[in-house]
């Protein structure tokens, strides 16, 4: 927490200026929005700013990430980089690690990321850290809003009480408020523009300034009753997720007892109009959401001594997928006499999920370490990913697979567009998707 200053000014803080359309002729006099954070919710959010008029302060503590905004090397949806190419010499954005810029904006997003360790613990470090940064630069008048998944009461420990030691009241002297991010990387059915908003403020009077800067980018904006209603509604979301996913990859591993096609039998499941949501087995889940977010759940009732067993196994399943498919790697060489050590095994495809060249929490490499660390000769293949570090050694990916010989082929993502027709020929190909129907003498996990 950042060190108690003297007390400011009070002010109204309801005469704060909010984001509005561009007047013709006016940019003098738009308002600003600082964005903290500009990874895969902080730069679309910014840039759905930019294109309402507003200006834009983006900042971020990474200098290589600035630089590769400004060349316009990132992974964006298509509307996303022609926006960032729209916009690269606006005056009206501006990128930045000085956190002092803070003090010129009239509302401030919160989007850095809020991962777990390798024992499933939440790392605060990055949201503390921006939060206190926001705490030590805010003026009166100003909106700040947190975006970031975590625990129920973040907003009120990290901002709220911080805030009130410095003398700025939320509500009075500031407004306060809580909206959970809905950026779906690489999904261009659903974007800031498609997608409802949920906030929850520490009054009413924040709940509604948040909502009005919502609505700019989004179609609908719901309101909860209070900051920690809408944190926990973005946990719920995600632990849903979680529990359903790892129900999906128990149902695949049942199908394959019994011969059946598991994806046959969902996508039958999925005619009924109502009372069932398709979910579908993978070889894991990746990212910074489904197998993250739910253990902020689990971590605070931990403390609270409540159980939540249900979650907790959900979680527990997830988290040991890729050893799993490890686990059928091992078992199908097998069944030809070979053993896992000194095979050449590929795995196709590494980014945690189809169209995005994102690694975070990738199951893939879980899966590549295990399988090294058996003593397997592994490489992998990436339209999107040239490059991965495991062991602390990097590995590039292989531009032809198709002209080497693998004693096995693990499908762990399969980006649009790729063309896996030479899996026709190869014959020992471990489908961890489910998903290469035209593929019959693939084995699943």
């Amino acid at each position: 927490m950042p060190t108690p200053q003297p007390a400011l000014a009070a002010t109204d803080a309801s005469t704060a200026l909010l984001p509005r359309p561009r007047s013709s002729g006016d940019r003098a006099e738009q308002p600003t929005v600082a964005v903290i954070g500009l990874g895969y919710v902080g730069l679309p959010s910014a840039l759905a700013l930019l294109a309402t008029g507003c200006r834009v302060i983006g900042i971020d503590v990474s200098t290589e990430r600035l630089a590769a905004i400004r060349r316009q090397d990132v992974d964006l949806l298509p509307s996303d980089l022609t926006r960032l190419a729209e916009h690269s010499e606006d005056p009206l954005f501006t990128l930045t690690t000085d956190a002092a810029a803070l003090a010129g904006a009239d509302s401030v997003i919160v989007c850095v990321p809020t991962p777990v360790d390798s024992y499933l613990v939440p790392d605060l470090g990055a949201l503390a850290g921006a939060c206190a940064t926001v705490v030590e630069h805010a003026v009166p008048g100003q909106l700040l809003m947190l975006t970031s998944t975590t625990y129920v009461g973040t907003t009120r420990d990290l901002l709220v009480e911080p805030l009130a030691a410095r003398g700025l009241v939320a509500g009075t002297d500031v407004h306060v408020a809580f909206s959970p991010e809905r950026i779906d990387p690489g999904n261009s059915r659903h974007t800031q523009d498609t997608t409802p908003r949920v906030v929850g403020g520490v009054t009413e009077r924040c709940t509604e300034l948040a909502a009005e800067l919502l609505a700019l980018t989004a179609p609908s904006v719901h309101r909860v009753g209070s900051p920690e209603a809408a944190e926990m509604s973005k946990l719920f979301e995600n632990t849903f997720r979680a529990v359903n996913i790892a129900l999906a990859n128990e149902f695949a591993d049942n199908c394959r007892a019994l011969g059946l096609d598991p994806m046959e039998i969902i996508d039958a499941a999925a005619t009924k109009p109502y009372g069932f949501m398709p979910f579908y087995p993978g070889p894991g889940v990746g990212g910074h959401c489904i197998p993250c977010d739910p253990h902020y759940l689990l971590w605070q009732l931990r403390k609270l001594r409540v159980s939540s067993p249900l979650v907790d196994t959900a979680m527990t399943a997830i988290a040991s997928r890729p050893r799993q498919v490890v686990n059928r790697v091992r078992e199908l060489l097998a069944d030809r006499g070979q053993p896992l050590a000194g095979a050449r095994v590929l795995v196709s495809g590494v980014a945690y999920k189809p169209g995005v060249a994102d690694l975070r929490e990738s199951p893939a490499l879980e899966i590549i370490e295990e399988l090294l660390d058996l003593g397997a000769e592994v490489s992998f293949s990436d339209p999107l990913v040239a490059r991965a570090r495991i062991h602390g050694t990097v590995l590039e990916s292989v531009a032809d697979p198709a002209a080497e010989k693998w004693d096995l082929v693990v499908v762990h993502t399969v980006h649009p567009g790729a063309d896996l027709g030479w899996l026709a020929e190869h014959g020992k190909v471990l489908d961890a998707t489910y998903r290469l129907a035209d593929l019959p003498s693939k084995a699943v996990v």
